[in-house]
């Protein structure tokens, strides 16, 4: 059963800045690069993922494979992983979005977390099979939390980002 997105949702938006898809980018990358420990570390999203992902659904012209990979070689080099697993990652999983954003974006954002949340996964699965395959321990399920944890960030992660889209009301005008 496809669920119609709310009439709130039919709003008219002023088209998104590249820049402000730029800053957003960085923005979630020095999340990412914050210094988590102890047990807030299970629960940390990988923000770069969530980003990417949003904007490849909703933009998926302005972002693609090209920004996914760089983001992904920075994560790389910044977290002193193996190199290229975090571009791998990211890159299957800006073409997953890409590939589906006409279905995701068909829903409202509840039913959207149900496809973001398989895609986090499938991110994060990427990265832990490269390490695998490298020679590192299974670190165990709870390195999954992050994925359920950015899925219920989605709403609010597409509310935030879609603030400067909205018309702005003109107050000369009756």
């Amino acid at each position: 059963m496809i669920y119609p997105r709310p009439l709130a949702s039919q709003e008219i938006l002023l088209p998104v800045k590249s820049s402000f898809i730029f800053l957003t980018l960085i923005g979630a990358l020095l999340l990412n690069l914050l210094p988590w420990s102890g047990w807030w570390l299970w629960f940390k999203p990988d923000f770069v993922a969530l980003v990417v992902l949003y904007w490849c659904i909703e933009q998926p012209r302005k972002i693609g494979f090209t920004m996914a990979w760089l983001l992904g070689l920075m994560m790389d080099v910044a977290d002193g992983s193996l190199f290229g697993q975090h571009a791998l990652a990211y890159s299957v999983i800006a073409y997953a979005a890409i590939v589906l954003h006409h279905r995701v974006l068909r829903f409202s954002l509840a039913p959207q977390m149900l496809h973001v949340i398989p895609l986090l996964l499938f991110n994060d699965l990427i990265v832990l099979g490269v390490r695998l395959l490298a020679g590192a321990d299974f670190p165990g399920y709870r390195y999954f939390i992050g994925s359920f944890v950015a899925g219920l960030l989605w709403p609010l992660l597409s509310a935030l980002l879609k603030l400067p889209q909205h018309p702005r009301s003109d107050p000369d005008h009756v």
